[in-house]
């Protein structure tokens, strides 16, 4: 049966995680044709073999895909409507949940430390507490004790902000849009992968990182 007319649509990931060692062309793109003899075929190429010990990340070209592609089916038309590039990183097993669950944890602490003493160190610097005792002596007429009404209302006021500000109440989100943090993670991840991409074709080889 001919292929001449036959139409494949790739839509490759800018990155993908990988747990085992042989990636194929169905781990890193969804793919569309309507022959599903050729597709089960294409689905199965071949793309990389990870070595143990070896890089644990690779950078793979669209055109390589579709070069791929068209050596085992010469008169298909290959059509590409994802990204130019694709990121395949393998990763073990345990790393899935013991080793970022860990992660996690310490990028937490560390949040909460710098973030605790960032507002300290503000509040020292300020002088809130003669701040707030002034407002008070100005309000009342008096000066208050070491804790009163406006500590208490800056307190929880900076509490609810944060969590406003955050979209997050323990795992509970408040609204469905992304958070701050969210928001400059999806932004640092995709200036890493364009430095990888950009680095792989320069140095026209796989990354090691």
């Amino acid at each position: 049966m001919g292929t001449g007319n036959t139409q494949i649509y790739i839509k490759a990931n800018r990155s993908v995680e990988v747990l085992k060692a042989d990636v194929y062309l169905s781990d890193v793109a969804s793919i569309v044709c309507q022959d599903k003899t050729v597709l089960a075929k294409v689905k199965h190429i071949k793309l990389h073999h990870f070595k143990d010990g070896h890089n644990m990340r690779c950078v793979i070209s669209v055109m390589e895909i579709i070069a791929m592609i068209q050596s085992l089916y010469p008169d298909v038309e290959v059509i590409s409507l994802g990204e130019t590039d694709t990121i395949i990183k393998k990763v073990k097993p345990e790393d899935t949940k013991i080793v970022r669950g860990a992660k996690t944890i310490f990028v937490a602490l560390i949040c909460f430390f710098g973030a605790s003493f960032t507002i300290i160190a503000f509040h020292n610097d300020v002088g809130i507490i003669e701040v707030f005792s002034r407002i008070y002596e100005l309000i009342a007429g008096k000066r208050s004790g070491d804790f009163g009404t406006l500590e208490l209302g800056y307190s929880l006021g900076l509490a609810i902000g944060i969590v406003v500000f955050f979209n997050h109440i323990g795992k509970r989100r408040i609204t469905r849009d992304p958070t701050p943090i969210e928001v400059e993670m999806k932004m640092y991840e995709e200036e890493v992968e364009k430095a990888l991409i950009d680095l792989a074709e320069k140095e026209k080889m796989e990354i090691e990182v």
